[in-house]
């Protein structure tokens, strides 16, 4: 039987435009083994990047509880400090966060920003090379974000992840700004590397391809559908 590492119960989160009160997530529950992956689907706008906001933590809930990695989080605690700086303390040390475009420092080589994510959630920073050559980037390691492609900045942005060793890996549309091919390799990369160190994935994308290698689906257009 899989360890379940993430809990997620009645969670809802609500947005207001002008007077108006608009639901995204609605008393939404499903859990998540360890070593398990989910993909997020459904139309732009029913809430995938706003869940995965709410799963690491930038993103506060208005109902419903979330249990990551031991941790229990509930919405309108009186604790909202300690919560804000739980959530930061899991981002830098157990959740990798893959956004659809790379967030690396400009002013630092790739093998720099792999360097200093891995210190920055207390691993040894001496394999960060080896993760970009386990990327296919290696040659690469001492340029700067503007000297290589997008393709080869996301997976210097993956090898980051990779490098602070997480337990959970949230990815928002981390292949929606590539060409087919590369996303392809990308995505055969991402899903080789989760499954072989056993850290859960959860990804949210409009591509269904990218979504079928995921072990499970959770369609958030249908759930939120009116």
């Amino acid at each position: 039987m899989t360890e379940s590492l993430l809990a997620v119960r009645g969670l809802s989160k609500h947005f207001v435009s002008g007077n108006e009160t608009v639901p995204v997530i609605e008393k939404l529950s499903f859990t998540l083994g360890q070593g398990q992956s989910l993909a997020l689907t459904g139309r732009s706008g029913s809430g995938k990047s706003t869940l995965l906001n709410l799963l690491c933590g930038l993103e506060l809930p208005d109902a419903g509880t979330i249990v990551l990695h031991d941790r229990v989080f509930e919405a309108g605690g009186a604790a909202a400090r300690r919560t804000v700086t739980a959530w930061s303390t899991l981002r830098r040390q157990h959740i990798g966060v893959v956004f659809q475009e790379a967030n690396l420092m400009p002013a630092l080589s790739l093998l720099e920003n792999v360097q200093f994510r891995a210190q920055l959630a207390g691993r040894d920073p001496a394999n960060s090379e080896d993760w970009l050559t386990r990327l296919g980037i290696g040659e690469l390691a001492q340029r700067y974000p503007d000297q290589v492609s997008g393709g080869q900045r996301q997976r210097a942005a993956l090898a980051m992840v990779f490098a602070m060793e997480p337990a959970l890996i949230l990815a928002d549309e981390p292949t929606g700004s590539l060409d087919r091919h590369t996303s392809d390799e990308v995505a055969r990369v991402l899903f080789d590397l989760q499954a072989r160190h056993g850290c859960s994935l959860i990804l949210g994308t409009h591509d269904a391809e990218l979504a079928a290698g995921c072990q499970q689906r959770l369609d958030l257009g249908h759930l939120n559908a009116v």
